[in-house]
């Protein structure tokens, strides 16, 4: 069917017997030396909890597995791809509680991704601790640079090490068969057997495969029939894709301009084709075409827009801005865990506005706490120390610190003095050019700035022109967050820290139209928000074309779940705050728009909820300048190699596809492909879901698979969702995300995308 051009043939994949090897690739690492040797290290919990492990890196250098010196034959082991960086030092709360016993060049922390809680280490010496920290950055450095055909063999052996229980590298047929299960496939046995029984898959002739040549029988096992229809289609010949052949294929299918698809075509067979006889003949094959579909060029979101594309100059409140509620908490709001990490996770996923509930603590320092509550409590300087330290560390523009300040005077004073001294220049003390401005300055203005929001003594006016007394320490009623304290005492030195974003009760749109400053910011439970919503749809989107507003979580929320953020960013509402700590749906949506723009933390509002002479009623759509309803058509083709849902290894998932639009409500909406009974490595549906789309600049699109149970809820298998704005059409894959919004490859979906402008019905 594909001879010279055949995956056996061109495939360096098919034919090194590197997969699995891991060890060779570092022989003059001394560094994985020595961690393959291994060394005995605390693991410390608290101040309290400091244990003995010893810990060693696997021979595939992908596993890190540890015991007790007590355990007996207990172990524990995970892999190097769910670590997502190494912190040296004391650079957590609990290796900063010990600070005192053990120096910093000792210790080390390895941060998980997702919500995993961190691993902190203390080594024996500095130079183990060294060997520990190179090696590991090492590790995730190659990981990081793997494609995605490196990340599939990967995958592959990491679960032959798994299943491999007596380490001897070898599995016979039933063993096979027990580790396919594990993985999900419930494979076809006598045509499994076969494949395992010639010479391509069983080269050693003994009866067993050796990790490589399990390697070769899976993708034998697993070739993308699906992928090779596509390929077929546009082959002249039926074993490659000639130049005319490819630029045919980019242009009618994926819809690549037309003007530069000859150039792209010569450049996808330069980066993806694996074959050298293949290159010079100007020409793809079947791998090569495979590897550029599974890569971020042929993945459903847009390259282009994943980087920073965005205009930038724009006043702040013309954006969406990633937002946290209650940012220190962990878990839950009465009894949780309050911790600075909780800043660090916000921050690292591109959060920029973050909160603290600050109250009078010991010894005269401002704590961070939920009040009356059980939670633990923080100090309020070690929070301003974490964003010191972490809050430009993925994105440049401008971070905004909450405050819900419950402090008395002096402790006020406090605060402010450690915002001064930790932050220093990072702080916004004044407007950018020291007059009164009559609007917000942009997020490049303000790259590398922290702005307070908070109470104020006065207005901006007053500050600049040096008209606010000491004693002028009252302030008028603010937001609805301060729990009917309708008056209280600020400091002077505080108050001066807030420029652009001075907390306001509100009265009404009419109120503030009228009466309101540019830099007052009102704050908005989500019940209030939805009646405000309810009652005045397109005040709301005005008001937001001019003020920042924030919503935040009702206060019976004590699980910490989340509300959906999409009801709120359809007023335009700029500062939608969620519960970091707990995924979910609302979560993935989060995560989604703010996947787009270099994941910078800003998005740009449509133009026609930044207009302030417009108006936008997310109920009416239709009713606005410039509408143009698209439809969405989305064919499921096939998923890869989804994740087991069940530990039951004799559990196969039962896989089915649902698409959701998140967007106004009219554009709401979900469908579902039919479920496949028992696969959950190569599923096909060739199901096709269509959906109408009113207003595409709001609109998200999640898809979802999960596991069909027809007695009990459905498992969740896998998400990805991505803003409407940034599809690419034509043959992608969608690289599916874990609960935690973490990647879990080689786990996607195959789809083709088409979108076509609908005539506008009249209304």
């Amino acid at each position: 069917m594909v001879d010279l051009f055949s995956l056996k043939c061109i495939s360096p994949s098919y034919t090194s017997r590197s997969h699995c090897a891991g060890r060779n690739r570092w022989t003059g690492d001394d560094n994985l030396q020595s961690m393959i040797v291994g060394t005995v290290m605390r693991k410390i919990k608290s101040r309290t909890w400091k244990k003995q492990r010893y810990f060693k890196l696997q021979e595939d250098c992908m596993t890190i597995w540890y015991k007790s010196k007590k355990a007996g034959n207990a172990h524990s082991t995970f892999s190097v791809s769910e670590v997502e960086t190494v912190r040296e030092g004391h650079q957590s709360e609990v290796l900063l509680s010990i600070a005192d016993e053990f120096p910093p060049d000792r210790c080390f922390t390895l941060v998980f991704r997702g919500r995993r809680g961190n691993l902190d280490l203390v080594a024996d010496s500095a130079d183990e601790a060294q060997s520990w920290i190179k090696g590991m950055r090492k590790l995730i450095e190659n990981l990081e640079n793997m494609d995605e055909s490196e990340k599939l063999d990967q995958w592959i052996c990491e679960w032959f090490k798994k299943a491999d229980k007596n380490n001897d590298g070898r599995m016979n047929f039933r063993e096979i068969r027990v580790l396919l299960k594990m993985m999900n496939v419930d494979m076809n046995e006598h045509h499994a057997h076969r494949l395992f029984m010639v010479k391509t898959a069983d080269k050693s002739q003994s009866g067993t495969l050796e990790d490589d040549e399990f390697v070769l029988f899976y993708k034998m096992l697993t070739q993308r029939e699906d992928v090779l229809r596509v390929f077929q289609d546009y082959s002249g010949d039926g074993q490659k894709l000639s130049l005319r052949d490819l630029e045919e294929f980019l242009r009618d299918e994926q819809l690549e301009d037309v003007d530069g698809v000859q150039q792209l075509a010569m450049e996808l067979i330069e980066r993806y084709e694996p074959s050298d006889t293949a290159k010079m003949l100007k020409a793809m094959s079947i791998d090569g075409f495979l590897m550029y579909l599974a890569s971020a060029e042929g993945s459903i979101f847009h390259p282009r827009q994943q980087s920073l594309y965005q205009d930038m100059t724009k006043p702040l409140n013309h954006y969406f801005i990633s937002s946290s509620h209650n940012t220190y908490l962990m878990e839950d709001q009465l009894r949780g865990h309050s911790s600075v990490e909780g800043y660090i996770r916000a921050l690292k996923r591109g959060c920029r506005c973050v909160e603290v509930d600050c109250w009078d603590g010991p010894n005269g320092e401002p704590i961070v706490y939920h009040g009356h509550t059980f939670t633990s409590k923080i100090l309020f300087k070690d929070v301003v120390n974490a964003l010191r330290n972490y809050a430009f560390k993925v994105s440049e523009y401008p971070v905004i610190l909450s405050t819900e300040n419950h402090c008395g005077v002096e402790q006020q004073r406090v605060m402010a003095q450690h915002l001064n001294t930790i932050l220093g220049d990072k702080l916004l003390k004044s407007t950018l050019d020291g007059k009164i401005p009559v609007s917000f300055p942009s997020p490049e203005e303000l790259k590398g700035k922290i702005l307070l929001k908070g109470k104020k003594i006065g207005g901006l006016e007053e500050s600049l022109n040096g008209l606010v007394e000491p004693e002028d320490s009252l302030t008028g009623e603010v937001s609805d967050e301060d729990e009917a304290k309708s008056k209280q005492r600020l400091s002077k030195e505080l108050s001066d820290c807030v420029v652009y974003c001075k907390s306001v009760h509100f009265s009404s749109f009419k109120h503030s139209r009228i009466h309101s400053k540019f830099y007052e910011i009102s704050s908005f439970t989500e019940s209030k928000a939805r009646k405000h919503l309810r009652e005045a749809g397109a005040e709301f989107v005005h008001h937001n074309a001019r003020q920042l507003t924030r919503v935040y979580p009702s206060g019976l929320r004590t699980d910490s779940s989340n509300f959906n953020p999409q009801e709120m960013w359809n007023t335009g509402t700029q500062i939608v705050a969620l519960n970091f700590q707990t995924a979910g749906v609302e979560m993935d949506l989060n995560d989604g728009l703010f996947s787009q723009n270099g994941r910078c933390g800003y998005v740009l509002k449509p133009d026609f909820m930044r207009m302030s002479e417009r108006r936008f009623d997310p109920e009416v759509p239709h009713n606005r300048e410039g509408y143009r309803p698209l439809s969405l058509c989305i064919q499921v083709i096939s998923g890869q190699q989804l994740p087991k849902v069940n530990i039951k290894e004799s559990s196969v998932v039962d896989p089915f596809v649902r698409v959701e639009i998140h967007g106004v409500p009219l554009d709401q909406a979900k469908q579902e492909t039919r479920y496949i009974d028992n696969n959950g490595f190569n599923p096909v549906w060739y199901d096709t879901l269509r959906f109408t789309i009113h207003a595409p600049e709001l609109a998200l699109v999640r898809f979802v698979v999960e596991d069909y149970d027809k007695a009990s809820r459905n498992d969740f298998v896998g998400q990805y969702t991505l803003p409407f704005s940034c599809i690419q059409q034509g043959y992608r894959h969608i690289h599916l995300l874990s609960k935690d919004g973490t990647s879990i490859p080689p786990a996607s979906l195959f789809v083709h995308v088409r979108i076509t402008n609908l005539v506008r019905a009249e209304h």
